[in-house]
């Protein structure tokens, strides 16, 4: 690789953005809807005011509530309505990150510190977390030198029953998902609550996918099992700002059921000349355009905007079964929310993913097992039909089949 060196004299905007737009002609066409994977598009009033409103405050500092106090106000109240989305109980408390994994080590680190002091327990820590969780629990265990116990799961699901055996006198906290990546289903999060509860652990629900998409698809009619705070041993969950808030990238929170809780996250480090340096989480400077455009998104939908966006991402995920269904695939589980994972019994998945990929669609692929995945936003309702007749396409030329004497049945 060449290294780069600074240009000897500054160039112009004029010329940066046109090498800038060059650069991206390589990437996935996700406004198109073609990628279900890392963009969670709702259209392009939604990416107005995500921009608009990370522009305002691009330079503003969130370690600066004194200096900033508009961005502080507007963490507070994203965070609040948060906690009302999830039944939080009343002196529920929580803070803005960076992401899903942010949130799930500041949950794990709240919990060592908790274990820590109510406990007494040190060293030799474990977390128990089923085969489905997010390798973000593993960062915080190589960060922290916890081991991770990950149980296999029965029907996709978290196997309680098998958590429990992995559960001894030095674990801090048991992990449920709402949903798990791989496969979007909700783990049985009230039965891991009466396990929790039993054995006098901490629950963390992992709802970095599902915390702003599952309220709404509950409003929306959908039968949903609890998996928030209405669940009495739920002490901690992380949700996800920019996957289905629709808000800009570098926008997480994490939740607890009290303040004290919340407490043991907050770093206290110091001194140094400075005096002691205090934040809420690892991270000292914060973006405060992800907290305003989080703010932004989520006053600018409402409740009824979120409805209906979120009613697009179940609807579409609805076509994608029936089309699958229909072309021989079978549906891992009974997703309820927004991903859907689904395999073949005679044709590789993996194969099928790469010729996908060929025809410009970026998704992902499970290797255990071998499945086609998709993580889908409001504009895949517009293309599903067009995903369904080029996974047609890439079955028939998988097996073998004349592509000029297809009967295509999404011809859309």
């Amino acid at each position: 690789m060449t290294a780069e060196t600074l240009p000897q004299h500054g160039q112009s905007w004029e010329a940066l953005e046109a090498r800038m737009r060059e650069m991206a002609k390589g990437d996935v066409k996700w406004r198109d809807g073609r990628t279900g994977l890392y963009i969670f598009n709702a259209g392009e009033d939604v990416e107005r005011v995500q921009k608009t409103a990370y522009a305002m405050f691009s330079a503003e500092n969130g370690l600066g509530p004194a200096a900033f106090p508009s961005i502080a106000q507007m963490e507070r109240e994203v965070v609040s309505l948060g906690l009302a989305l999830l039944k939080a109980p009343e002196g529920g408390a929580g803070a803005m990150t960076s992401g899903g994994t942010d949130s799930i080590v500041m949950a794990v680190k709240a919990a060592r510190d908790h274990a820590r002091a109510k406990r007494g327990l040190d060293k030799g820590l474990n977390i128990v977390v089923p085969f489905t969780a997010h390798p973000a629990f593993d960062k915080a265990g190589m960060v922290m030198d916890i081991e991770v116990r990950r149980i296999p799961v029965k029907d996709l699901l978290a196997d309680v029953a098998a958590m429990e055996a992995a559960i001894d006198d030095r674990t801090l906290l048991i992990v449920g998902s709402a949903p798990c990546f791989p496969f979007g289903l909700i783990d049985p999060i009230e039965e891991l609550s009466a396990l929790a509860q039993r054995r006098k652990v901490w629950l963390h629900v992992d709802a970095c996918v599902g915390g702003y998409i599952a309220p709404f698809v509950r409003m929306n009619g959908v039968d949903l099992a609890p998996f928030d705070f209405s669940v009495p041993g739920v002490w901690s969950i992380s949700g996800d700002l920019h996957k289905y808030g629709y808000a800009s990238k570098g926008a997480s929170t994490v939740f607890f059921r009290s303040r004290e809780l919340l407490d043991f996250m907050t770093f206290d480090a110091g001194p140094w000349p400075l005096g002691r340096m205090v934040t809420p989480t690892l991270a000292g400077t914060r973006p405060g355009g992800a907290i305003a455009a989080a703010w932004a998104v989520t006053r600018f939908l409402g409740v009824e905007g979120y409805r209906q966006k979120q009613r697009e991402v179940t609807e579409a995920r609805a076509k994608i079964e029936a089309g699958v269904t229909k072309l021989g695939f079978r549906v891992l589980g009974e997703p309820q929310l927004g991903i859907v994972s689904f395999t073949h019994d005679s044709v590789d998945p993996l194969a099928l993913y790469a010729k996908m990929h060929h025809r410009g669609w970026f998704t992902a692929a499970l290797l255990e097992p071998k499945a086609l995945h998709l993580m889908l936003s409001p504009k895949h309702n517009e293309v599903a039909h067009e995903y369904l007749a080029d996974l047609e396409a890439s079955l028939n030329e998988a097996a073998g089949v004349d592509a000029e004497k297809m009967t295509p049945r999404y011809a859309g």
